[in-house]
């Protein structure tokens, strides 16, 4: 009889399941927010601190090279120290969804912002990877010798700072999932 008596209608203080399961994506998408802006801001740093001078010929001539040289490594800095700013200051909001899971609007919201820089750092990322491309292979039919074998520090920051960017997409990719979960769960 005491089972029948619990599914009369009594309230449990016990979280439901569908409300644990909004906090533990609420959980991760903060864990991923914070995951993202320390890769879109260790990749900004990255690049816009990568210069390398070496001799070209035996101490005539010195190749110098610096991300501001090119504008698309410029314009890969850029994009992923706006994607930075916006992910700090939104963790608080993220923060929020984890105190209150029904914060709908508010949820759809960081979606649409989230999806403006997961399309930032693609595009700022792709950019950059045809020039580091152009660096490594060179171009035999426009005439552009690859440099890395001059610039090895030079290229090897690029590339690191490429892989960290797209890490930073994958994790935009799969905040912006987990929100359209915790959406449809409230």
């Amino acid at each position: 009889m005491k089972g029948i008596a619990g599914e009369s209608g009594e309230t449990s203080n016990e979280a439901t399941p569908v409300n644990s399961n909004i906090n533990g994506v609420a959980i991760l998408e903060f864990i991923l927010r914070f995951l993202a802006a320390g890769g879109t801001l260790g990749s900004a740093m990255a690049m816009g601190t990568t210069e390398e001078t070496v001799p070209l010929f035996p101490q005539s001539i010195l190749l110098n090279a610096k991300y501001s040289d090119l504008p698309m490594f410029t314009f890969f800095v850029i994009a992923n120290s706006v994607a930075c700013a916006y992910l700090v200051f939104s963790l608080p909001l993220s923060f929020y969804h984890i105190i209150r899971r029904a914060a709908k609007h508010s949820r759809i919201v960081l979606v649409t912002f989230d999806t403006a820089m997961l399309g930032l750092v693609t595009a700022g990322a792709s950019a950059a990877t045809s020039i580091v491309y152009l660096a490594h292979k060179g171009n035999v039919n426009a005439n552009w010798l690859s440099i890395c074998q001059q610039l090895d520090s030079f290229c090897e920051r690029t590339s690191g700072s490429l892989i960290s960017s797209f890490a930073s997409a994958f994790l935009l990719m799969l905040m912006i999932i987990s929100s359209a979960i915790a959406i449809s769960l409230s």
